[in-house]
Formats: C-alpha cells, sequence, structure tokens
C-alpha cells in the first residue's frame, strides 16, 4: 500500500526512521563487540554457544558430580545503587553487585551457582558505559565460579532519561538433592557464624541517599574522615561474593544453613531459615558495625530498629553450623580471607530471632 503524501501515518519528506525515535541499533552492536571480551572471561566448560545467539546454552549432562541434581533459580537487581553509579559517571562495579545479590541467594540452598544472564535497560546505549556495567558482571561471575552465558541490552528513550540505566540478572545453579540445606535442617545448639559484609552491599540505598545526599545535602566527592574517602566511593563498594567461600564451608563442616543478608536486614533473613520452635540470638557485641553505619544513623537520627530492618549493619552472610565444628568454620573462612566469627546461637524457643546487647567498639 501506497500512502499518499502529509498522511498522518508516513511523510515522505520527514521519512520517521528508529534513530529518529531515540534508538540507536549501531550503537547497540557496538557495545555488543566492546563487552565480547569480558564476557569470554566468564565461563565454563559446560556452556555451549557463543555470545549474540538468541538463547545461551549450557549442558548440563555434562555435570556428573550430580547423582539426582535439583537445579535453583534466583533473580534480582541492584536497587537504587545505580542512581550513585550514574551520577559518578563509573559503571565497572555495579555488575559485580549483581551477581552477587543473585549467586549468594542460589548458595542460601547449597546450590552450586552455574550461570546467569543479565537483563540492561538504558534510555540512551553508550557503547563504553554498556561495556564497563558488563566488565563488573563478568568479574562477579569469574568470583562466583559461574558463567555469563547471555543478556539482553534494551534502550527505552521515553521512558528513562538518556543518562539513566537499570540492571538485573537471573542465576541458575544446581544442589545435590540430599544435601539440600534449609530450616528443617536447623537444630537446637547450632551457633551462627557471621561473615563481614564490604559495606552497604545493594540495600537500604533508598534510605541512605535520603540521609546523606538529600537531607544532609552532602556532595559524592566530598571527603569523609571516619570514611577515609569519598563518600562516593564508598557508596560504590561492591558487594561481596560469599558463593564459593560458602560452597567450601559447606565441604568442610556440617552447616545446616545460610542466611544471605540483604533488604529486611539480619533479623528478618535469619529468621526466614529459623523453623518453628526455635529462637536465634545474635550478640551485637561479637562486632562492631563499619563506619558508614553509624554515619547514616547519626547524621539521619535513624533509630536503631530502623538501621536494622535496613541495612545489613555489617553482617552479609551468615552460617549455621554444628557447634562442635564452629571453630573450624571460622579458621576456614579466615583461610579464604573472610572476616568470620561466632555472633549467636539457636536454641528451642518462638521462633523469633532476637538482637541482644550493644555493638563491640
Amino acid at each position: 500500500m501506497t500512502l499518499p503524501a502529509g498522511s498522518p501515518i508516513h511523510d515522505r519528506r520527514t521519512g520517521a526512521s528508529y534513530a529518529a525515535a531515540g534508538v540507536d541499533i549501531e550503537a547497540g552492536d557496538r557495545a555488543v563487540e566492546l563487552m565480547k571480551a569480558w564476557v569470554a572471561k566468564a565461563s565454563r566448560p559446560e556452556v555451549g554457544g557463543g555470545l549474540g545467539g538468541f538463547a545461551g546454552l549450557f549442558d548440563a549432562g555434562a555435570l556428573k558430580a550430580y547423582r539426582r541434581p535439583l537445579l535453583a533459580t534466583s533473580t534480582d537487581g541492584v536497587g537504587t545503587k545505580v542512581v550513585v553509579a550514574a551520577a559518578m559517571d563509573r559503571h565497572d562495579t555495579i555488575g559485580r553487585d549483581l551477581v552477587a545479590m543473585v549467586v549468594d541467594d542460589l548458595v542460601v540452598c547449597g546450590a552450586e551457582p552455574l550461570f546467569m544472564t543479565d537483563y540492561i535497560a538504558c534510555g540512551r546505549v553508550v557503547p563504553e558505559r554498556v561495556a564497563a556495567i558488563v566488565s563488573g558482571i563478568a568479574e562477579g561471575c569469574v568470583l562466583a565460579g559461574c558463567a555469563l552465558i547471555g543478556g539482553e541490552t534494551a534502550e527505552h528513550p521515553g521512558l528513562l532519561g538518556p543518562d539513566a540505566y537499570d540492571l538485573a540478572g537471573a542465576g541458575t545453579g544446581v544442589v545435590e538433592a540430599d544435601r539440600l540445606l534449609g530450616a528443617d535442617r536447623v537444630r537446637a545448639g547450632d551457633v551462627l557464624v557471621a561473615m563481614a559484609s564490604s559495606g552497604l552491599h545493594s540495600n537500604g540505598y533508598s534510605l541512605v541517599r535520603h540521609v546523606l545526599l538529600e537531607r544532609a545535602g552532602w556532595a559524592l566527592d566530598r571527603d569523609v574522615d571516619v570514611l577515609g574517602r569519598s563518600l562516593g566511593e564508598e557508596l560504590l563498594e561492591p558487594t561481596r561474593i560469599y558463593a564459593l567461600d560458602c560452597l567450601a564451608l559447606l565441604d568442610a563442616v556440617e552447616v545446616h544453613a545460610f542466611s544471605h543478608v540483604t533488604g529486611g536486614g539480619l533479623a528478618a533473613n535469619l529468621g526466614r531459615v529459623l523453623p518453628a520452635g526455635l529462637t536465634a540470638t545474635v550478640e551485637r557485641s561479637s562486632w562492631a558495625p563499619a563506619p558508614v553505619f553509624g554515619l547514616v544513623q547519626e547524621v539521619g537520627d535513624v533509630g536503631v530498629a530502623e538501621l536494622e530492618r535496613t541495612l545489613n549493619m555489617g553482617v552479609g552472610m551468615v552460617a549455621v553450623v554444628d557447634l562442635a565444628q564452629a571453630d573450624t568454620a571460622v579458621d576456614l573462612l579466615a583461610g579464604r580471607g573472610v572476616d568470620a566469627w561466632l555472633c549467636g546461637s539457636v536454641a528451642a524457643g518462638e521462633g523469633l530471632v532476637s538482637l541482644v546487647g550493644d555493638h563491640g567498639g
């Protein structure tokens, strides 16, 4: 069908195009070329195909070590931490946050992370920026021992500002059926082994930004003495990835459960792996949170309860282990460079998690 000149659908004199609508296909192609080298670093022998296919491929039949494999899957994002990355125009660490949020949820059930896919939505594709984001995702996958087998970069003009973006990821892992972890394994007398966080990780940034950037009016390049660096550098500290450390712990000691401390804080996430009839007590005196947590509390006049149900307060992962092997667990983690300590215990009770005492100095 040929439309007449001046048609509201098509005017030969103006010639509508995808580029004029704000979508740059060539920029997307350049971004793919730039990210190829990074994706190649995040692989495993079981990966099939290559970057650019319609689907990522993984040979599950090659996982010969598993007698009765159960697949586990998780999906997540990084929340409003991306606002800080965009404001600082630094995009090479936010991908590590994404991987941590996904794979460390997988390892909670004892699963070995196998592969991830990612999704990046942006107002305008800047190839170098997209490649920087993917470089962080690939680096995170290497740290987690999993492969990055695919993804999507979508340009959404009119929905997102030119320099705005968001990202999400999905991961798949595998666990031997008879080694599946969970609340049903937790027993009275178990102890809690805390693993230190690297900072704020990727939760609570709406509160942190509200307190420090909006109410206090601090700039991201402001040097903060108590932090020993700029505010922006602190806020962009990548989330620690515990997956390989947790898997090593599983091979060495009797672990009954893991709790990944994300949104909701320590008590709420520990409660997710606590069965009815048992209670957990966490001793605050067993650790001193990093200065950034006290900074948010002091500057924002944030109550302790609000702080503890929003931020991780210095604990990124908790292992629930048999009492007899607690010291072995701490020593193993320390040998892997993870600051770990005994932070509490499990006993018969009402199924609650109690944080008691004051934090150590």
